[in-house]
């Protein structure tokens, strides 16, 4: 009878050469490598994203397409400056000149000799004149004319859209259904008017030293006409963004903060060619009225200051139907 074997008993000779292959097909145990944080991007090697490649078209071909704009709609534009003009008349400036062109050339005439002082009499009275533009007499018509000029964009900023959208409009429309953004309008108004605010102090603070001989020596002078002109690109930095929400803000559903993060975004990295290009504007229409203006100081005085009137009420549509092309011209990069 065989004897049982014993539970402590040694494995045999397959079982060891069995266990044997087992232990040497498993794979040989590597030593493991230290762990290493991975490095972060920098931010400071990165290059930076140049949101914009296309290069904004000059202020000539923006000037160009505005004139293009306002040609092609002539009846509708210059209906709404008409019905401009004739509530200014009505509710702000009567029917008196406020600056009688006629009395203050015959006044220079007589201190003037020669074609060239003749030349900058004229000016000067062109200059008076248009400082008197924007006067008013009293309180309650600079509120009006506030309010007027306030409609009278809205509708000119309505009509622009429509028509360069190639919808056919009636002039009444634009009063009708351009008048809804009339309060984020405002508010915006009045962040652009917070952000004057250290053009106007510098200027403040030149005129009080420069009158009041405070500015004595020609150093102290030139120290208070650089802070001057900082305060001033200060305040042109901020508004370059800000006005554009002015635009942004009459589209549908558009709050006022979102329109300024929009306009903020749209003249990224390129501030200060948008301010050029803005800049351009006023100083194209100086000229340009100087040079209509002149020629009828210097001929018919007494019709100067109804001409630079209806000048000026062109000139409001004229400003925000360049603002708007310079704003779709950004848009389309």
């Amino acid at each position: 009878m065989p004897k049982p074997k014993p539970a402590h008993s040694r494995p045999t000779k397959n079982k060891l050469t069995k266990g044997k292959a087992q232990i040497s097909a498993r794979p040989p145990k590597t030593v493991a490598e230290p762990r290493r944080l991975k490095a972060k991007p920098s931010r400071l090697r990165q290059p930076r994203q140049q949101l914009h490649t296309i290069k904004l078209p000059s202020a000539w071909c923006i000037t160009k397409k505005t004139a293009d704009l306002l040609w092609g709609n002539k009846k509708l534009f210059g209906a709404i400056a008409l019905v401009y003009a004739l509530l200014t008349v009505i509710l702000v400036q009567g029917l008196t000149s406020g600056v009688n062109a006629v009395t203050l050339k015959s006044t220079l005439q007589h201190l003037a000799h020669g074609d060239w002082q003749a030349l900058l009499s004229n000016l000067g009275i062109f200059a008076v004149l248009v400082s008197s533009a924007a006067s008013t007499t009293s309180p309650a018509s600079g509120a009006y004319q506030f309010l007027l000029a306030l409609i009278t964009s809205l509708a000119v900023i309505w009509a622009v859209r429509q028509r360069l959208s190639g919808n056919k409009i009636r002039i009444r429309d634009a009063y009708y259904q351009g008048m809804y953004p009339i309060v984020p309008f405002i508010l915006i108004l009045l962040l652009i008017c917070v952000q004057l605010l250290p053009f106007v102090i510098g200027a403040k603070l030149y005129a009080i030293v420069i009158t009041n001989g405070i500015a004595a020596h020609l150093i102290e002078r030139i120290f208070w006409l650089a802070l001057f002109i900082v305060l001033a690109l200060w305040s042109l930095y901020m508004i370059t963004s800000s006005v554009f929400g002015l635009y942004i803000v009459t589209l549908p559903d558009m709050a006022p903060l979102t329109a300024l993060r929009s306009a903020k975004g749209i003249v990224r990295s390129r501030r200060w060619v948008v301010l050029r290009k803005i800049l351009w504007l006023p100083l194209t229409l100086l000229i340009i009225t100087a040079v209509i203006m002149l020629p009828i100081i210097a001929l018919a005085a007494s019709l100067a200051q109804w001409v630079l009137f209806l000048l000026s009420m062109l000139g409001l549509v004229v400003v925000n139907a360049y603002m708007y092309t310079l704003y779709r011209e950004l848009l389309n990069e």
